[in-house]
């Protein structure tokens, strides 16, 4: 099926909101079996989106944009607010009813695409949005019915995420990681919103190469060769600041430059299972730091480091 013939990226996920206890659980996770991701989930109100945002601009202020555009990493564990955040009840209930009731957040990290020319104090044009105004935006997305990854090579050295599974970093087996992006800022085409390739968690871990374009925000600029990669199938995430998606750690996906005046911030954590445990990979040595069990027990204890309070 093509791209645009597809329903846009958290159809289901509305759909299933009529729905209560047990089959909107259910439906919530066929859809993310089969599709690889749950788009446009509804997460922090107006007050806690506020705050959310004043509490980062305050680290945006402190330590400036080149520096918040992407090494706030694991700061869950300095920040009330942002573990707070990672810990919030809409993220955890979507997450448990995927992974099951043994959850461990495995990794936070804030992405910032900013704008070309952005001050480094984070002053950028990214106002809350109202309600009315929110409902717009999606409505005359057109990314919303899935527009191919335009690729790097038209938006020469902007910042962009080449296509890549998250899995080929993690160095983990015995249990599926699944990544959040909780939308700070409204997170829609022209400012580089996530794209994924749905499905293709099922093809298994693929060959990742160097990135040849200029800009790859992946810490080891590594991108999926793209004839590997089925780009007219790939559909568009918009988000509006306060919602979130979920995807696999297997699934196929990237994002397009911040081509607009308005930043793009969001923060990505990392769930698995307690049943999930680390693998010594020589071509990327991880340690596992900053582990919190969120959800239920954990009997399997394998991560030393984790922090058991709930």
């Amino acid at each position: 099926m093509k791209a645009q013939d597809r329903e846009p990226a958290g159809y289901q996920e509305q759909e299933t909101n009529a729905q209560t206890g047990g089959s909107r659980a259910s439906d919530m996770s066929a859809s993310y079996a089969q599709q690889g991701f749950l788009s446009g989930l509804p997460v922090l109100d107006a007050l806690e989106l506020q705050a959310a945002r004043e509490a980062f601009g305050k680290l945006e202020r402190e330590f400036g944009k080149e520096y918040t555009q992407y090494s706030l990493h694991n700061v869950h564990l300095q920040y009330d607010w942002v573990m707070a955040l990672a810990k919030h009840p809409k993220v955890l209930e979507p997450v448990s009813t995927i992974l099951g009731p043994d959850v461990i957040l495995l990794d936070s990290r804030f992405i910032c695409k900013y704008p070309v020319g952005a001050t480094s104090n984070g002053q950028v044009g990214n106002d809350i949005t109202t309600s009315a105004k929110q409902n717009s935006a999606l409505d005359n997305e057109e990314g919303n019915y899935g527009k191919a990854h335009a690729g790097q090579q038209d938006k020469p050295g902007l910042p962009f995420v080449a296509w890549h599974q998250d899995m080929r970093y993690w160095g983990l087996a015995g249990g599926p990681v699944l990544s959040v992006w909780l939308a700070l800022d409204d997170s829609l085409e022209e400012n580089g919103a996530l794209q994924v390739i749905p499905g293709s968690h099922c093809s298994g871990i693929l060959p990742h190469q160097p990135s040849p374009h200029s800009g790859n925000m992946l810490s080891v600029n590594q991108e999926i060769p793209e004839e590997l990669v089925k780009i007219d199938e790939a559909v568009l995430c918009p988000l509006l600041a306060g919602q979130m998606s979920v995807h696999d750690g297997l699934l196929i996906h990237g994002s397009d430059p911040n081509t607009s005046g308005r930043r793009r911030c969001g923060f990505v954590i990392r769930f698995v299972p307690t049943c999930a445990y680390p693998i010594q990979d020589p071509d990327r040595p991880r340690s596992f730091n900053a582990t919190v069990l969120v959800c239920g027990t954990d009997k399997f204890r394998n991560f030393p480091n984790n922090t058991q309070e709930l």
